[in-house]
């Protein structure tokens, strides 16, 4: 009987999304894949992802198109997860973003031990610096492919560490107290029970979304931070992880966050529980 389901959102990530999902694979990962599901859930690309493509990384591997003009991905997460029938779920709203190997075991350990725990891991850039200052700097596709191609990450993923940098979001390391999670587990009836996200948020990449949204589960649910684990983002254009700093829509995301939320955003108040291998990066 599967126990998780992993929703992971695409927008026009053909390139980056065969390295995401092979990273969500049952061999990668070391975990018997009738523990669990990936739902590659395309928000509407114009470049869809191919169905046949998804399931050939495993038969736990499912396809979903969103038809939806929002450039904003939460109506398709929440309509995802709502549909599905296991006791956990976890998200990734950034298809762009490879896996370290152990998230699943590990995230699969914490969610059977505590009552109500929010699992997450912290984000890292692929390449030399965040990508908002590395694109300043000639880092590119080609750039990056080949760097990818020279580490050997598929036999060993935490190769990755050594070609990465902290995002901004967990820029003091594992200790940090993050303003999002690029990858969060938790029990599906904990993320149903606080709202899921808010569907308010309708600015590209859905905004301040995530940050909101691991602000409230965070102080409500038990945050635990998988050391020796994070997401690692790869360069695709996106809205706000890849724009110059002096581009960057920050200015209006926040603004629909006060708009919606009726206050400034601040990081959470938090005190993690930390689990797994600590690794110095």
């Amino acid at each position: 009987m599967k126990k998780l389901s992993i929703v992971v959102i695409f927008y026009n990530m053909q390139r980056e999304a065969k390295r995401t999902l092979f990273s969500l694979s049952a061999k990668y990962q070391n975990v018997n894949k009738e523990l669990y599901s990936v739902y590659a859930v395309d928000n509407g690309s114009l470049e869809p992802l191919d169905r046949e493509f998804v399931e050939s990384f495993g038969s736990n591997f499912h396809y979903i198109y969103y038809n939806t003009t929002s450039k904003s991905p939460v109506e398709a997460i929440n309509s995802t997860i709502k549909e599905i029938n296991t006791p956990y779920i976890a998200c990734m709203i950034d298809g762009a973003r490879i896996a370290s190997p152990n998230i699943i075991n590990y995230s699969l350990d914490m969610l059977n031990l505590h009552k109500d725990p929010i699992v997450y891991t912290i984000g890292m850039h692929i390449g030399p610096d965040v990508q908002n200052i590395s694109i300043t700097k000639g880092y590119n596709k080609t750039v990056e492919d080949k760097l990818l191609e020279s580490i050997n990450w598929q036999e060993n993923g935490y190769n990755l560490f050594d070609i990465s940098s902290l995002a901004l979001s967990s820029k003091e390391g594992f200790f940090s107290i993050p303003s999002e999670a690029n990858y969060f587990a938790m029990k599906k009836d904990s993320f149903i029970n606080i709202g899921g996200y808010n569907e308010k948020f309708q600015y590209a990449g859905g905004g301040l979304c995530n940050l909101e949204f691991f602000k409230r589960a965070s102080t409500t649910y038990t945050p635990i931070c998988l050391l020796g684990e994070a997401t690692f983002h790869q360069i695709h254009g996106g809205v706000a992880t890849n724009a110059p700093m002096d581009k960057h829509p920050y200015k209006i995301m926040h603004k629909e966050y006060i708009d919606i939320v009726g206050d400034s955003y601040t990081i959470p108040e938090i005190k993690p529980l930390y689990y797994g291998k600590y690794r110095k990066i």
